[in-house]
């Protein structure tokens, strides 16, 4: 339990250690946005049509179920 403890004030410590700032004493920085609004969508662009690969290289022959599961 002891060493829990340790831990837990040592993760509080470094948590609430301050950093170098330009912007003064206390000064917290904050994060800036990086979008421009509106975004647009291409809307003309289409996706090449997939086709089904086989997972496997050799074809499965399966007995015929003759309707039954």
């Amino acid at each position: 339990m002891t060493i829990f403890g340790m831990f837990a004030s040592a993760v509080v410590g470094f948590g609430h250690s301050t950093t170098a700032s330009t912007d003064g004493p206390g000064a917290v920085p904050r994060p800036q946005s990086t979008v421009h609004y509106p975004i647009h969508f291409d809307t003309t662009a289409t996706l090449p049509e997939t086709r089904p690969q086989p997972t496997v290289s050799y074809p499965i022959r399966f007995p015929p179920s003759n309707g039954r599961r």
